[in-house]
């Protein structure tokens, strides 16, 4: 699978595009007044201990105070080498005192960022995890030679580094090691070349952070142009194609110290058309905040996220097929399958989603659609569980959450509906005016009322309305007038005895 990798930069925000085969499958943006801080380690403060949560809030500098839970925080093992099981968070955090803290999670909605104690820094191919002792293999490397081979290249890189004691688990450790898909095929001095690049980096943050006031950064992850030549560079990847010159230059510099092989794969456009529009990208990224996906058969999926889970809707719409309902069903459903992954992805959608497909009586076309679900998957570089197919016929999964979703980037709540989706009708509102009129007659004495609402609210009192409107004004006495206000929305009205 042929792949890209598109690099927009402005003043404002970095865009990084992961085209395969001509399809847009991954969008990142980092803005420069708002950069993520995930991987970034701070040196906080304890600004609340909750013993009935077995958690804490941490004060990291940021514009809400960090939420860490005891399951987070690092603990040293016991003499004899087994791991210590803490009941009570008050062992560990008091009110006022300094933790080093990771961001594991960005802050999202009205919640702080999520943090951890169990500190790591990463590179292309390794994750050096300092207060652990053992080295392990992503599962996604499936071949026990290859896997044996890997563990074996990076000890002997270890033992050259002066790093023998990970090797024993008895033994004091110094760190721990997870060796990422990415390295799979990885030759020993590239694997060599990691190890010195991520100890020395871990020097420099010991150095650090006791020298870091409090709710102070102590460690910054890479931008975001940087960070993609680490994380989303893989097989297939033929070019990184980056539309400014300084950002070239940087990724060049960088590539060139720390991953050579990348090297030959950057190069800068300097083309007039936006890099975006070349590749049609701009136009995807406009249909990742639709709720309505379009399928090629004619089928379409309907994507909803809330705060507690996203749930897909799976519809035939156009799609009648050619033999049978249940042969139409089937392949509408494994179209779908693969479209929910690329969506899942493109959207960075994450936290439970449910998937509603359309129910198919077959077990087998039931196990083929959870198949393709899974295959379509493993290409996704966030971790991903699925289930089994529910006795309500819905797929289960959950999607590792690490940053916020593209629609919650890139959008905001309405004003009128305030994030609901839906508005008042008018003839609800008029209904609500005509109660509130009453209400008041009977609290306030008055010559008149006045009514504001927006024009659709007025012309239906004024017109549908208007008999209940005379009846009204004959109940309560008084004369009621209506004036149109330009600036209310639909749902704004107020009604002024005068």
């Amino acid at each position: 699978m042929s792949a890209e990798i598109l690099i927009n930069i402005t003043p404002m925000e970095t865009r990084v595009a992961l085209v395969e085969n001509g399809v847009l499958q991954e969008v990142a943006i980092e803005r420069t007044l708002k950069r993520g801080v995930v991987g970034n380690i701070y040196r906080g403060k304890v600004v609340r201990v909750m013993p009935g949560m077995q958690a804490a809030f941490v004060d990291i500098g940021l514009e809400k105070a960090g939420f860490i839970h005891v399951d987070d925080i690092h603990v040293d093992a016991a003499a004899d080498g087994s791991e210590q099981k803490v009941e009570d968070i008050r062992q560990l955090l008091h009110d006022g005192q300094g933790v080093t803290v990771q961001v594991a999670k960005d802050p999202l909605g009205t919640k702080g960022a999520r943090l951890s104690s169990k500190l790591s820094v990463c590179s292309k191919y390794l994750v050096y995890i300092p207060k652990e002792s053992h080295i392990s293999i992503s599962q996604r490397i499936e071949g026990e030679a290859e896997r044996d081979r890997l563990r074996a290249e990076l000890s002997t890189a270890l033992a050259e580094e002066g790093d023998e004691k990970i090797l024993s688990a008895e033994a004091s450790p110094d760190g721990g090691y997870i060796i990422r898909t990415a390295a799979e095929g990885l030759s020993a001095d590239e694997l060599r070349r990691d190890v010195h690049f991520l100890q020395r980096l871990w020097r420099d943050i010991v150095e650090r952070a006791p020298v870091t006031k409090l709710a102070s950064n102590v460690f910054e992850d890479l931008p975001l142009h940087l960070r993609t030549l680490r994380e989303m560079t893989r097989d297939g990847v033929e070019k990184i194609r980056v539309d400014s010159r300084e950002c070239y230059e940087k990724m060049c510099s960088f590539a060139g110290k720390y991953h050579p092989d990348l090297l030959p794969l950057i190069e800068h456009y300097p083309g007039e058309r936006p890099l975006f529009y070349l590749y049609s990208v701009e136009d995807e990224i406009q249909k990742a905040l639709q709720r309505k996906v379009q399928l090629k058969s004619g089928g379409y999926l309907v994507i909803d996220q809330t705060e507690a889970m996203t749930t897909v809707d799976v519809n035939t719409g156009a799609f009648v097929g050619h033999r049978n309902l249940e042969e139409t069903i089937f392949k509408t459903n494994l179209e779908a399958a693969t479209a929910i992954a690329r969506q899942l992805r493109l959207r960075n959608l994450g936290g439970i989603i449910i998937l509603d497909f359309i129910d198919m009586r077959e077990k087998e076309h039931q196990r083929q659609v959870s198949r393709t679900l899974e295959k379509a998957l493993e290409r996704d570089r966030a971790k991903t569980s699925v289930l089994t197919t529910s006795e309500l016929g819905l797929i289960e999964m959950t999607r590792k959450r690490t940053s916020e979703s593209l629609e919650h980037l890139l959008c905001e709540p309405c004003e009128q509906c305030h994030g609901s989706g839906s508005v008042k009708s008018v003839e609800t509102l008029c209904y609500e005016i005509l109660r509130e009129i009453l209400r008041e007659a009977r609290a306030f004495e008055c010559e008149k009322f006045l009514v504001l609402a927006c024009q659709p609210v007025i012309d239906r009192l004024l017109d549908e309305e208007s008999a209940n409107v005379a009846d009204l004004e004959e109940f309560v006495g008084r004369p009621i007038q209506f004036r149109v206000e330009s600036m209310y929305s639909q749902e704004q009205y107020d009604i002024i005895p005068v």
